[in-house]
């Protein structure tokens, strides 16, 4: 007997090629359709923009910002709260709280920085006759201007306590308001400042300061320069007793050795230095130097500013954060792989391994170690050896001293 097999038969339509071709057509038109959606939306083209399309002629712009900072539109009186760049034309006032600061890009080039709880007009921001017109008003805080090469028939004019001050080209002027005596004031950096006072025209001069009261500009002096921070050092992590506080011992440089300065210190748990922030605040200080104690494990930051006795106060140094850790733990860190790098002169770059996530200081700079435990820091030493601590966030570190000749160690405590 023959073996049985099952068949099967299928009758295969007959289409046109025309056809195929229309459906690659339509499928390859929906993909592309499909990733066209996809690409317009990616790219934002549908969000609206109102401080591009709405943005007047010839309207300055905030470039950056921090914290609390709003704008009173001059045509409407509405007050916007800024929280991302936008524009400000003529008439608008802008008004930073204890925690903002905001810095502007102006028409002709310039860059006004506005400090912490100031209010600041923008009364002109126009191109007539060639060149572009600036004009602001500080009604309170402190503003900073600075200019580079400005065109030609440039009017960079900021008011101040009655008095109109021209901003020259290539200059880094201060402008603020004096808190206690309600008087402006002026400092240049560099560069200079023409002030009109009662149809009186002064030029301010490169490292001058002059007061501003009662409608004359008063006598100009040498500007003072603000202190230097020494210690705690930038970055600075301080072992706290057992109980977790620590003394921490404050100390900083005069900015002239021959003048009689006193100094405010002020110590925060915010950058802003916002009063709700501030830990300590100790005004007329006779020294460089002041100790508080009790300090409790976090994160502060501190800031100087000296005053002359003829009035003068210096501009705020340079905010230093430092940070207070509870003593957890008294084990060494290992460190192996030395390696210094001359650098010229005495600059040296120092590597080595460690734990992963401890810091490293030495001769006042600081870094991380990444995930493999390796570092890199560079460091100017005026001597042949330097001394590289070694810590982490539990309070367990080592010190080493290193030969930066030979990048042996000496010596491990």
């Amino acid at each position: 007997m023959e073996p049985k097999y099952r068949k099967f038969y299928l009758d295969w339509w007959n289409v046109k090629k025309s056809t195929i071709y229309k459906l690659v057509a339509t499928v390859a038109f929906f993909v592309l359709l499909g990733y066209g959606g996809w690409w317009i939306l990616k790219s934002n083209w549908l969000v609206a923009r109102p401080e591009v399309a709405e943005a007047p002629k010839d309207a300055a712009k905030v470039i950056s910002f921090e914290g609390d900072v709003r704008i009173i539109r001059a045509a409407t009186r509405e007050t916007i709260l800024i929280t991302r760049p936008t524009f400000v034309s003529a008439g608008d006032t802008i008004q930073t709280q204890a925690d903002g600061r905001a810095k502007v890009q102006m028409i002709d080039g310039s860059i006004l920085s506005i400090r912490a709880n100031s209010t600041v007009v923008i009364r002109d921001s126009n191109s007539l006759f060639g060149g572009p017109n600036v004009r602001v008003t500080l009604d309170d805080g402190q503003i900073n201007v600075k200019t580079e090469d400005q065109p030609e028939n440039t009017q960079n004019v900021v008011e101040v306590r009655e008095s109109e001050n021209r901003v020259n080209p290539q200059t880094d002027a201060s402008f603020g308001i004096n808190s206690q005596s309600g008087g402006g004031e002026i400092r240049i950096s560099r560069g200079s400042v023409e002030t009109t006072v009662g149809g009186e025209k002064t030029v301010v001069r490169e490292n001058e300061y002059a007061p501003l009261e009662n409608g004359k500009l008063g006598g100009r002096e040498k500007l003072l320069a603000p202190p230097v921070h020494n210690t705690p050092s930038s970055n600075e992590q301080i072992v706290g007793s057992v109980s977790g506080s620590a003394d921490i011992v404050f100390r900083w440089q005069s900015p002239d050795v021959n003048a009689v300065l006193t100094y405010n210190l002020q110590i925060a748990r915010l950058p802003s230095f916002a009063p709700d922030a501030m830990v300590i605040e100790r005004p007329g200080l006779t020294g460089p130097t002041f100790t508080l104690g009790g300090l409790l494990p976090g994160t502060y930051y501190w800031r100087v500013q000296a005053n002359s006795n003829t009035g003068q106060s210096s501009t705020w140094s340079e905010q230093w954060k430092f940070s207070v850790i509870k003593r957890e733990g008294s084990t060494s860190i290992a460190a192996s792989g030395w390696q210094v790098e001359s650098l010229g002169g005495r600059l040296y770059r120092i590597s080595a391994k460690t734990q992963p996530g401890a810091t490293v200081r030495a001769q006042g700079k600081s870094t991380f170690a990444i995930g493999d435990g390796s570092f890199l820091l560079q460091i100017t030493s005026p001597s042949e050896q330097t001394t590289v601590e070694v810590s982490d966030d539990r309070g367990n570190r080592s010190s080493f001293i290193l030969n930066l000749s030979t990048g042996k160690i000496v010596k491990q405590f």
